[in-house]
């Protein structure tokens, strides 16, 4: 009964039907692979290869696991799975099934020591990561083979142009079967306001290009001097140490719920923005309108709902080049530089009728409705003023048009 009980509480079963059937046919279909890979024995040779290789990945992975799990720890930040460099490189230099084993122990190990303890990653998350890059890696190692790449290489000889395109494109295959599984993983779990998000940002792929390319020199060094492949652990290590320091300096930057510019950050970013410009610059505050009856109504996730689709609604109404953050609770901050008064009502008053015209719905059904007070300030209103200055001035226009019934634009010294 017991054991009932824990099969029917596993969190695979509360995902939608069509996400459910994905994760289960890709992980039947990457053992489907593993199965028929296995009927080739490996050699002797090829063994020794998979040890070094697994020498060096193993080190390395137990060596950063307490990265990853802060880096787990940190919702909102971007992530990508360092282990790219060791699966490629065993796509280039050993046979298929020992591959897929190889995939299987590197996320047996991330399991173990890292994902175990993230509460919202549940076990079927890392065993469809590990199907996705075993299937990947499949597609990837048949382009290497149908070149002639892989018996070329391990025969000694010099590789020339020809291999280096080969491995460029059997690189591009893996990246674009597996961005493309979990792509569609994503998709059809989330909503995202655009489906270019769906392949991950510029810096994540230029990650993932990088461990694909130092994947190619581990290979090269089990090929021709394997004790080299040892050195790859150092340079994989800093490249773990420097992707935790760029999300640091990220998160501290970053308010979690909305993904904007916390207070800090958006004040120190006008700041320099106020020090370039030359022309009339316009701070906004905008203040959302009974928040608080959100809150007790709905609960709190529904409010950070409402807080995360405020935050879209300002990315989008605002201009390049404009400076938005979320200033504290349900208050939002805009630097608006080179403006003039008209704009700054047009720009304001647009944020407010978009924020209007949000349509969210609660858990229970019920719709929740959403206004926004917005106080604007013009500089330089008087000589001397400075940031600081502005946002008194449009605290006090904003609490102006609360005060004068809510829901409405207020420009400072009107």
């Amino acid at each position: 009964m017991g054991e009932k009980a824990d099969w029917a509480s596993w969190k695979l079963w509360s995902l939608p039907t069509r996400v459910r059937v994905l994760v289960l046919g890709v992980s039947l279909l990457a053992a489907g692979v593993l199965a028929v890979a296995a009927r080739a024995a490996p050699t002797a040779e090829q063994w020794v290869t998979a040890g070094w290789l697994a020498a060096a990945a193993l080190p390395h992975l137990h060596a950063s696991h307490l990265i990853e799990r802060r880096r787990r720890d940190r919702a909102g930040t971007p992530y990508v799975d360092l282990c790219s460099v060791w699966i490629f490189a065993g796509v280039i230099v050993l046979p298929l099934v020992l591959e897929l084993v190889l995939v299987a122990v590197i996320y047996v190990h991330r399991w173990a020591l890292v994902n175990r303890f993230d509460a919202v990653r549940p076990a079927h998350r890392t065993v469809f990561t590990a199907a996705t890059l075993a299937l990947a890696a499949a597609a990837a190692a048949a382009v290497l083979q149908a070149t002639g790449v892989q018996e070329h290489l391990a025969g000694g000889a010099r590789p020339g142009w020809a291999d280096l395109v080969a491995v460029v494109a059997a690189a591009a295959v893996q990246w674009a079967v597996n961005t493309g599984l979990v792509a569609t993983a994503i998709a059809w779990t989330v909503t995202v306001d655009h489906p270019r998000r769906l392949l991950g940002s510029a810096s994540d792929n230029l990650l993932e290009v990088s461990q694909l390319a130092l994947g190619v020199f581990v290979a090269l060094a089990l090929l021709w001097w394997p004790p080299a492949a040892l050195l790859m652990i150092i340079p994989t290590f800093a490249l773990h140490q420097c992707v935790q320091l760029d999300q640091l300096k990220l998160a501290a930057r970053t308010d979690q719920r909305t993904g904007l510019l916390n207070a800090i950050a958006w004040h120190d970013e006008a700041e320099h923005v106020l020090e370039r410009t030359r022309g009339r610059i316009g701070v906004l505050m905008i203040d959302l309108d009974w928040f608080k009856r959100i809150n007790d109504t709905h609960g709190h996730p529904v409010g950070d709902d409402v807080l995360a689709e405020v935050a879209t609604v300002l990315t989008r109404a605002v201009r390049r080049g404009d400076t938005v953050g979320r200033y504290g609770g349900e208050e939002f901050a805009v630097l608006l530089p080179d403006v003039d008064e008209a704009e700054v009502r047009a720009i304001a008053e647009r944020i407010r009728v978009r924020i209007r015209a949000l349509r969210i719905t609660a858990p229970t059904g019920e719709p929740v409705t959403l206004s926004a007070t917005i106080g604007a300030a013009l500089h330089p209103r008087e000589p001397g003023a400075g940031l600081d200055e502005m946002i008194r001035a449009a605290d006090d226009a904003l609490y102006a048009g609360k005060k004068a019934g809510r829901d409405r634009v207020a420009v400072a010294g009107r």
